[in-house]
């Protein structure tokens, strides 16, 4: 998972400042690098490095930069090693000009690709599958720019959300099956592309529209133009994990509030798993947060802050290595033991997939000395590999793939454990079936031929 920002200014306002902003936003999706490349009229430009983005870049070089067009990028790796070479964007000159570009997402078929181009004499120089369509449209060099990147996204399968910059235009492209959000805002003069629309609000910008799935949107002086992608899907697969734990509560993605949907998780899950004598309800902070208060209500039980969080303190889930992941557990939260000692209470959390994080937390409110915790996870088990960028590669990292439901609350060590189930699932996120995708809870993955109309219109 990765976020994605770009901004143009008609009047050639400085932007990367405003990038800068938008990246710190977009923060939770990323914390191993990140980076801006930009065009000042004459060159290509970027900075970028490992680390936070306060860690990688430096605003106020940015801000006396006068660059009224750039992309920016925060990674968390699943296509290729987390090292300075996969940093993006990335960024080519060739025969018809400069671009940049900002990924979101997994290529499915990059691997392919890339063996193809390798035979054609292309030489690549990161381990990042998005470096496939730098050389896709390297070897259209007899087409205009933006009819070799079109050409490029033709042979593109799997998920990307992506902001170009391309001969000092912003692009804006999402995947014909919809899998990554990507939205347009608007302040005054400057025009946006980003991942969420929670980095619009920092730049005071207006939410203009998501991108639709297979839109191309073509940013410059005339404001937004739209473009299609020639394949069209035969249905959508919006990435349900989006609005169960990667999305800020603040975003809504494709008309519908991240917040509201997790809170109404809570509700179904509430109304499937009921706890017959807890005390109150405390969330997993902080996607948690929504979930638990949703369960709260509808079970008409009071929620509690219990568990206390280190603001300080990254995302486990996203940590690269497990030694991160299980350290950051006990310095990022900590429960309040006269809220919880001699108590029944249900703990609840957005989802559990490798166990560490509900294994730990659960060891720790247990030195509180609750009477009882009941753990309800606002999600199905997850129990496939997700191809479409998402850190779970095997199914061998996940908890729910190894042990069924009784040993997996033996494991984490809670007296009860219950999932939310698929249907209520899609009921709380409100798109019709076919157009969510699931396929880390029920193995439902996009067959990659039959999931396109394959004639090009």
């Amino acid at each position: 998972m990765c976020g994605v920002f770009g901004a143009f200014s008609t009047t050639s306002r400085p932007v990367l400042e405003d990038i800068y902003l938008g990246l710190y936003a977009l923060q939770h999706r990323g914390q191993e690098s990140a980076g801006i490349a930009w065009f000042d009229g004459r060159e290509l430009s970027t900075a970028k490095g490992m680390g936070l983005v306060h860690e990688a870049l430096r605003q106020e070089e940015l801000a006396r930069t006068p660059a009224s067009v750039g992309v920016g990028h925060v990674r968390y790796s699943t296509a290729g090693g987390s090292f300075f070479a996969n940093a993006q964007p990335l960024t080519a000159t060739y025969a018809r000009g400069h671009v940049a570009i900002a990924h979101n997402g997994n290529l499915t078929n990059a691997d392919g690709i890339r063996a193809y181009l390798q035979g054609r004499g292309a030489i690549f120089h990161s381990t990042s599958d998005t470096e496939v369509i730098l050389h896709l449209m390297a070897h259209q060099a007899h087409k205009p720019s933006l009819d070799a990147l079109l050409s490029a996204l033709l042979r593109l399968r799997g998920a990307y959300s992506l902001a170009v910059l391309l001969d000092g235009r912003l692009v804006a492209a999402r995947d014909p099956w919809g899998f990554r959000p990507l939205v347009l805002g608007r302040r005054e003069d400057v025009f946006y592309v980003a991942s969420e629309s929670c980095a619009l609000d920092i730049v005071g910008a207006e939410f203009v529209r998501d991108v639709a799935p297979g839109e191309v949107v073509l940013i410059g002086d005339e404001g937004f133009r739209s473009l299609s992608i020639s394949h069209k899907a035969k249905r959508c697969y919006s990435c349900a994990f989006e609005y169960v734990y990667f999305a800020r509560p603040d975003s809504v993605i494709d008309g519908i509030s991240v917040y509201e949907t997790r809170k109404r998780l809570g509700n179904y899950l509430a109304r499937r798993t009921p706890v017959a004598k807890a005390d109150f309800v405390v969330g997993m902070p902080d996607s948690g947060t929504p979930a638990a208060i949703g369960f709260a209500q509808e079970a008409g039980i009071p929620y509690e802050k219990a568990i206390t969080r280190n603001r300080y303190v990254g995302r486990t889930f996203i940590q690269p290595t497990q030694r991160v992941r299980e350290l950051g557990v006990r310095i990022k939260l900590n429960p309040i033991e006269a809220c919880i000692a001699g108590r029944e209470l249900v703990v609840v959390d957005d989802s559990l997939v490798r166990g560490t994080t509900s294994q730990r937390i659960i060891s720790m409110i247990r030195e509180a000395s609750p009477k009882g915790v009941h753990l309800r996870i606002a999600s199905p088990p997850v129990r496939f590999p997700c191809y479409y960028g998402i850190d779970t590669p095997t199914s061998e990292e996940l908890a729910a793939a190894r042990l069924d439901r009784q040993a997996l609350e033996r494991l984490v060590g809670a007296d009860t454990l219950a999932y939310l189930s698929r249907e209520d699932l899609l009921a709380a996120i409100g798109k019709p079936e076919n157009s969510v995708c699931t396929a880390c809870f029920c193995g439902d993955y996009m067959d990659e031929e039959n999931g396109l109309d394959l004639e090009i219109s």
